[in-house]
């Protein structure tokens, strides 16, 4: 089956394949979507033909058009061979925000969506915490979650006295 280039806004490309997704489900003439990492402004479309794909993307928001000749799988194989991103970032961190309107603030990380590439942060310097859905390249680690690490070594050594205590005893009651 062709693969055919769809033409998007920068930046909104995960918006249209949301949308072609649930739009592929109905017709089922629609059989990949793929949006590599990197490659702004496209994304390519698997279907019988490029009727369908225009049909599918008509009157969706951010979809621009579709390139008149296919793609043939050569020239995109490297984008499916991709190693995935490791995601550094994880529940109670805190990070900076780097790009949008609250660049430069702080915030803890109360979700992450490793899929769509996406955290949910509640700014610290607020009153009442809001919840923002921002990319996960719009921010930056500044503080990863230590709590839990604390609180693993404080338990290992509680155990370790208690073994301490019990090996003592027994040595003890030995001789």
């Amino acid at each position: 089956m062709p693969i055919f280039v769809v033409r998007t806004t920068a930046g909104r490309e995960r918006q249209v394949v949301d949308k072609l997704e649930v739009i592929g489900k109905k017709n089922q003439n629609i059989s990949a979507i793929l949006h590599p990492y990197g490659i702004r402004g496209y994304i390519f479309v698997e279907a019988p033909s490029r009727d369908d794909v225009v049909t599918a993307i008509y009157g969706l928001g951010h979809a621009k058009g579709v390139i008149q000749e296919p793609v043939s799988i050569e020239k995109i194989e490297h984008f499916l061979t991709a190693a995935p991103m490791k995601v550094s970032i994880k529940e109670n961190d805190i990070v900076e925000l780097i790009s949008g309107p609250f660049k430069g603030e702080k915030a803890k990380v109360t979700r992450v969506a490793a899929d769509k590439e996406e955290v949910v942060v509640a700014l610290l310097d607020t009153t009442v915490p809001i919840p923002m859905k921002v990319s996960i390249d719009s921010v930056r680690l500044i503080q990863a979650e230590e709590k839990a690490d604390v609180e693993r070594e404080q338990e290992l050594k509680e155990k370790t006295k208690e073994l301490r205590k019990r090996e003592e005893e027994e040595f003890k009651e030995a001789f």
